[in-house]
């Protein structure tokens, strides 16, 4: 266990390295687009929703609403982004991996690496939106800042099965199904932007499968201070179990491919 800890630090160690002299280029993608879209969503189209009145949502405003949702889809958004290209970029194209293994690293501390050093862009990404939305009025309670480790708990549910999947492919081509059939509907139909409620009965109920429909549900009614602490039970042993299951996937999958 210590051993495991150990290498795993090294492996982050690494990664951080890496991001030291990269970190400008994810300034877009982790900040500046989620600010457009509270802007837009959020104060923008926010106005005009609330200028019809707030019974629909509970007497919160649209930019309350949708700002609890943004922080967790944004946490999601960053955690794909950091399990599929960089994963297979090390299995195929740099082979970073296969210098890492042959060392005394395992595949296994190759992977608690990876996740450690993709729960750190997440973190770091998502402490910082949620200061600006607190800055844009957006969090009601105080219980909001609750969100933020929620926020953390979802991209890792999602890194681990992605990282998993990036293993069993020969190119990129594969990440474009992530994107188109997994990301982008998880995002529409997560209920960040109006209650799950209003779909169709099928529609509602794949809503509720995904793991960002949990974190958004949870991070909503802490940053409202609507807590059920049942409900709210169910949601994080739901992300857990998707966390510990796309670990233990990811870990199968990088032993695999890094050692047969």
């Amino acid at each position: 266990m210590v051993l495991a800890v150990e290498n795993g630090r090294r492996m982050f160690d690494y990664w951080l390295t890496v991001y030291k002299r990269t970190w400008k280029g994810t300034m877009i993608s982790s900040f500046l687009l989620p600010m457009l879209y509270l802007a837009a969503m959020g104060i923008g189209l926010g106005s005009f929703v609330d200028s019809n009145g707030t019974g629909a949502l509970g007497g919160v405003s649209y930019l309350q609403f949708i700002a609890p949702g943004l922080l967790a889809s944004t946490a999601v958004q960053i955690a794909v982004g950091e399990s599929t290209y960089p994963v297979l970029s090390g299995l195929k194209w740099q082979k970073f991996y296969h210098s890492m293994i042959a060392t005394p690293l395992r595949p296994a501390d190759v992977v608690y690496g990876q996740l450690a050093f993709i729960a750190f862009r997440v973190l770091s990404s998502c402490a910082v939106f949620l200061v600006i939305i607190a800055l844009f009025g957006g969090l009601k309670s105080p219980l909001a800042v609750l969100g933020l480790p929620v926020a953390l708990l979802v991209g890792m549910a999602v890194a681990g099965p992605i990282a998993a999947y990036a293993t069993t492919l020969e190119n990129d081509a594969g990440f474009a199904m992530v994107f188109r059939f997994g990301v982008v509907p998880a995002f529409l139909f997560s209920g960040a932007f109006f209650p799950v409620s209003q779909l169709p009965n099928w529609i509602e109920w794949l809503a509720y499968v995904s793991p960002l429909w949990h974190a958004v549900d949870l991070c909503r009614n802490l940053s409202l201070g609507t807590v059920n602490p049942w409900l709210a039970l169910v949601n994080v042993v739901y992300l857990l179990a998707w966390f510990i299951a796309g670990t233990w996937l990811a870990v199968r999958g990088f032993t695999k491919k890094l050692v047969g």
